[in-house]
Parts: C-alpha cells; sequence; structure tokens
C-alpha cells in the first residue's frame, strides 16, 4: 500500500528533576547543599532515509515519545541527558503542524535532519539555591516538560518528470514502455491508485525519474476525485508531461482535456504553471486521430511542443524521451517554499510576548489560571517540599496573579485552580 499523508503525535523528553541532598561526610561538619541537576530530555529528530518509499511504517505507530532527563543525585551528581530519538522518513516528506499549518521542514536529501520537538531541561538540585541568607535551602525543581506537537507528515515524491492526463489516456502504459516499472494497466478509469516510479534512459545514455500519476479530472484542485492525492506529487516535479488521448475514442475532445488539466494545475498552485510542459498526442496509431491533432495545433499555436506518438506502438518515443531529457537538463529545481517559510535564515523582528498567565471566573464561582509560563512554573514545582511551595508563591505575586485575582473579586476562601489542581485563595 503506498502512504502518503498521516498525522502523528510527538512528544519530547520531560527534564529529570532536581534534588534535594546535603553533603554528609566524617569530620565535616554542615556539609552544605549538594543536591545535582536533572539531565536534559531527549529531542525528536527526523532523519532521512533514502530507502523508505512510503510512510506506510506511520500508519502502525502514530505516537512517538521521547525519554526524559535522568534525575539529579547527590554529591552534585547531575543526571544524565538523553540523545535524541531518531525518527526515519522516506526523502520527499514535508513536516507541518496540524493545528497552525506551519512548516516545521521539507526533508529531501539521504542524512538530512530536522528536530521537530526539543526536550525540557533538567530541574536545578538545591545546591543551585543556596545564598547567604539560606545556605541549605529545601529547594529543587522538576524537570521542564518537552515539547509535543500533532504533526501531519505528507510524501511528495522526487521525480524530475511528472505524466498528467486524464484518466485511461496511457500514461501507466507509457510509463511501462519506457522505464522498467510495471503500473497496473486496465481498461477501466483510474486504474492508478497510487503514483508508481520509473527510471528513464535515453539512447544518449542520459536518465530521469519519471512518475505516473493518479489520474486527474475536473475539479481535482479542490478535493473531486483523487483530488489532492494527486496534485500533492506533480509538486516536485521540473517537467511536465501532458498525455492526450487524441484519437477521442472516450468522446472527449482533446482541446477541452488540455484546457481543463492546466486550469486544474494553475488553481492548485501557480507555481506549477511555471514549468516547461511538453504534451503528447497519444494513441495517434487509432482512426480520427490525425485530423483532431491538426485541429489541436490550430487552437493551441506553435509555442506549444506536441510529440504524436503511439505507446502501443511505440512509435515517436525516441523524439520524446530526448525532448524530455532536455527539458530536464536545462531546468533548475523548484523550491516548494521560500527560505523564510523554512525559517532557515536567522530574521529579528518584534513579536508581542505571549501573556504570561490568563485569569477567569468560572460558573461556580470560582477561578482559573491558564497559561504556558504559570502552567511550565507550576509543572516544575515540587508541591511535596514547603520551601519550593514558598517559592512558587512568590513568584506568582511577583507576576501580578494575587492582584489579578482581586481585582476579579477573589476573597479569603475562594478555590482557585491551575490545570487540574485547585487550592484556596489566602488573603
Amino acid at each position: 500500500m503506498f502512504v502518503d499523508k498521516v498525522k502523528i503525535y510527538v512528544k519530547a523528553g520531560d527534564g529529570g528533576n532536581g534534588v534535594v541532598a546535603y553533603r554528609r561526610e566524617k569530620y565535616i561538619p554542615d556539609g552544605g547543599p549538594a543536591g545535582g541537576d536533572g539531565g536534559k530530555g531527549a529531542d525528536v529528530v527526523f532523519e532521512v532515509e533514502e530507502g523508505l518509499r512510503t510512510l506506510m511504517d506511520f500508519r502502525y505507530q502514530r505516537h512517538f515519545k521521547a525519554p526524559r532527563g535522568e534525575n539529579g543525585r547527590p554529591k552534585n551528581q547531575h543526571g544524565k541527558s538523553r540523545d535524541a530519538m531518531v525518527v526515519k522518513v522516506p526523502p520527499g516528506t514535508t513536516v507541518t503542524v496540524e493545528e497552525t499549518g506551519e512548516i516545521v521542514a521539507d526533508l529531501t536529501e539521504h542524512g538530512q535532519r530536522a528536530t521537530v520537538v526539543r526536550g525540557g531541561r533538567g530541574g536545578r538540585g538545591n545546591s543551585r539555591f543556596a545564598t547567604p541568607s539560606n545556605p541549605a535551602p529545601e529547594i529543587a525543581e522538576n524537570g521542564e516538560p518537552g515539547q509535543d506537537k500533532d504533526l501531519v507528515l505528507e510524501l511528495k515524491l522526487l521525480a524530475d518528470v511528472g505524466l498528467v492526463g486524464f484518466p485511461s489516456v496511457g500514461k501507466s502504459t507509457l510509463l511501462s514502455i519506457v522505464s522498467a516499472a510495471k503500473p497496473k494497466i486496465a481498461d477501466y478509469h483510474f486504474t492508478t491508485l497510487a503514483p508508481n516510479l520509473g527510471m528513464v534512459e535515453t539512447e544518449d545514455h542520459r536518465s530521469f525519474v519519471m512518475a505516473d500519476l493518479p489520474g486527474l479530472i475536473e475539479g481535482a484542485h479542490s478535493g473531486v476525485g483523487l483530488g489532492h492525492q494527486f496534485l500533492r506529487h506533480i509538486e516536485r516535479t521540473r517537467v511536465i508531461v501532458h498525455v492526450i488521448d487524441m484519437s477521442g475514442i472516450e468522446g472527449r475532445d482533446p482541446y477541452e482535456d488540455y484546457e481543463t488539466i492546466n486550469e486544474e494545475l494553475k488553481q492548485y498552485n501557480l507555481r506549477l504553471t511555471e514549468r516547461p510542459q511538453v504534451v503528447v498526442a497519444n494513441k495517434m496509431d487509432l482512426p480520427g486521430a490525425e485530423e483532431n491533432l491538426a485541429t489541436f495545433r490550430e487552437k493551441v499555436g506553435e509555442e506549444v511542443e506536441i510529440h504524436p506518438i503511439s505507446a502501443v506502438t511505440k512509435h515517436g518515443l525516441t523524439g520524446l524521451l530526448r525532448s524530455v531529457a532536455d527539458k530536464v537538463d536545462s531546468t533548475p529545481e523548484f523550491p516548494l517554499y521560500e527560505e523564510e517559510e523554512l525559517d532557515q535564515r536567522v530574521i529579528y523582528k518584534y513579536t508581542k510576548k505571549e501573556d504570561p498567565f490568563k485569569v477567569h471566573k468560572d460558573d461556580d464561582g470560582g477561578y482559573t489560571i491558564e497559561g504556558h509560563e504559570i502552567e511550565t512554573l507550576f509543572k516544575m514545582t515540587d508541591f511535596n517540599r514547603h520551601d519550593s511551595v514558598q517559592r512558587f508563591s512568590r513568584k506568582m505575586r511577583r507576576m501580578g496573579i494575587d492582584q489579578a485575582l482581586r481585582d476579579l473579586g477573589a476573597e479569603h476562601g475562594d478555590t482557585v485552580r491551575i490545570l487540574n489542581y485547585e487550592f484556596e485563595f489566602i488573603e
């Protein structure tokens, strides 16, 4: 089965917890704090493996959770940081965030890597919090939570040439003759349900990769028929070979087919019209094909390159392949995304900082505190130790949360919620 789009969940490792410990050695009274820091959690990294051809493996494993960092130990020993969790993907994989559509990575070359989520830092041990006024602190942090995301992986084939056209115009037959590929060929529409790749070699020993793509029909840019399942794979091709049934044996007009397919390419992505296109007038061995070709030439004009062939009798293939190879050699690769989209350059610009917290009143009279900064601080606090709880309370006060609750009408004894936990508001 050819799988070219999947949704997965990735979670980087949390940082290890810091510890509260003290130096205890003979003849050394008041040894002081000696709690080590936790180790960093593992990142999740995608790496291109050229041996993979589909995203099939992700059909069976959709959740990837990296290991957390090791906890700190006494005697100021830091916990071990975890190596990155490496997930193999096929070349041509585009990674986007499901919620926002943000492009995380476009992976095309063997060995290319991209870090999709980062592990949390390790929590600090109590030796980090020692001060002259508090030389023996009972404070240690929990590890920072690792990032997590719902991602969409799309595979867009790395082919030099893409065969486009209506169903049953002879695309699969053409690919099977000019390469060693064995696509399914039958006398009905949409025989090709998944793209097929074949390596084509010309008489002068030049070679290129050709893709036979699922048949296209009117409305495909909006998902009609095989829709985007086809169009996704044409995006990376350098040259488009437009196959037309010039015999009109199915009752369609060749020129209307030509206009319809080009309009679908334009509607899907305007950049597809920048690629050089070769028109293949197929099935020239059938009655009426010559007359239709003459009419077609008059309508499209001299600037359109047309190659009359018969995939069955193999007539005209040599000139076609030579022309396609010339265009592949002279056409640069088309980047799918601008550099700014992939964030490959460092751009310094002002962005408003996200509010550290938001407070709202619930229907039951309680209050809920939300926000990435306060929730991270909450998760990194060890509520089993009084000093850690006091530190968390001081930080909330400095952030202005106490005053925000008073402004909303909170009184002594009211319920305050953070995540799934409840507290009492105390004046």
